[in-house]
C-alpha cells in the first residue's frame, strides 16, 4: 500500500444498493429516511445501485413519494452534481445506477453489461473535478449479475473499461453491488491494478447482506492510482432498517 501522506487531497466516498427505496421484502418505503441517512454521513461522492429514476405505481400509492427521480430526492442540496444510468425499462418506469457528487461531473457514461434474456446490469463511468485534485477523478457505479458466469464475463468488462477509458496515473474508484458472495472478484481486479479497501486492511470484504443481520460480503470499494485508503465504520443499527443491504464507505486520499 502507498505511505500515507495527510497534505494529500482526500475523498469520502460510500455506496449502498437502496432497493428502490424499500426495506427488505418492500415492507416499507424508507426513502425519507435514507436520505437523512446520507445526509449525515455526508460523503463527498455517493454511489447507488438500484435507485429508481420513475415509477408510476408507486407514485400512485406511496403519498411520500417524491415528485422527480430518486436520485434527484436523494442528491438534494448537498451533492450539486449528480449522473444516472438507466439499465432495467419496464411499463411502471426505469431503475439503474446513480452517482451523486459535491463536485463537478465532467462527464459520465452507462455501459449496458447486461446479458442477454437476464437481469438488466450497467457500469456508469463518470469523470469527476474536484478542484483541489491534481487530476481527473475516475468513478465507477457497479451492479452486476446474479449468475456467477455472468459476473465473470461483466467484470472482464469493467475490467476492458478501466483499461481502454481511465488513463495511467488518474485517480480511479469502482463502488457498487457486485454480488460476489463467493468472494472470487477480487482476484480479477487485482488483476486489473485494483485494490479492495476493505479485503486490504481487513483480510475479505465488509459483510454487508442481509442488511438486517449481514453474512454475505457483496459490495464493494476498489481504488487504483491512488495515495491511501482506509474504510469508515458507519452506525449498523441506522443503515439496518433503510435496505435490503448496509452501505459501505472509504476515506480515500488522493
Amino acid at each position: 500500500m502507498p505511505a500515507a501522506d495527510s497534505a494529500a487531497p482526500r475523498l469520502t466516498v460510500l455506496t449502498v444498493n437502496t432497493h428502490k427505496g424499500f426495506t427488505s421484502f418492500n415492507r416499507r418505503f424508507m426513502l425519507h429516511e435514507l436520505r437523512t441517512a446520507l445526509r449525515t454521513a455526508a460523503p463527498d461522492v455517493v454511489f447507488l445501485q438500484e435507485v429508481l429514476g420513475e415509477h408510476q405505481g408507486h407514485a400512485e400509492r406511496h403519498k411520500t413519494w417524491p415528485p422527480g427521480s430518486q436520485y434527484e430526492f436523494l442528491a438534494d442540496t448537498l451533492w450539486t452534481d449528480y449522473a444516472y444510468g438507466r439499465n432495467a425499462v419496464y411499463p411502471e418506469g426505469h431503475h439503474g445506477n446513480a452517482v451523486l457528487s459535491r463536485y463537478p461531473i465532467q462527464a459520465h457514461v452507462n455501459h449496458d453489461v447486461s446479458m442477454s434474456g437476464h437481469e438488466a446490469r450497467g457500469l456508469l463511468h463518470c469523470v469527476l473535478r474536484p478542484p483541489h485534485a491534481a487530476a481527473p477523478v475516475h468513478a465507477i457505479c457497479v451492479h452486476l449479475g446474479l449468475r456467477e458466469r455472468h459476473r465473470r464475463r461483466q467484470l472482464e468488462r469493467l475490467c476492458e473499461l478501466m483499461a481502454r477509458e481511465v488513463p495511467p496515473g488518474e485517480p480511479l474508484l469502482v463502488a457498487g453491488d457486485f454480488n460476489d458472495w463467493r468472494q472470487r472478484a477480487d482476484a480479477v481486479m487485482n488483476g486489473c491494478g485494483a485494490r479492495e479497501v476493505f479485503t486490504s486492511r481487513a483480510g475479505r470484504p465488509a459483510r454487508t447482506f442481509p442488511a438486517r443481520w449481514p453474512l454475505l460480503r457483496l459490495d464493494r470499494i476498489y481504488v487504483r492510482d491512488v495515495r491511501d485508503w482506509r474504510p469508515v465504520p458507519l452506525a449498523s443499527r441506522v443503515w439496518s432498517r433503510l435496505s435490503d443491504h448496509v452501505p459501505i464507505c472509504a476515506e480515500i486520499s488522493l
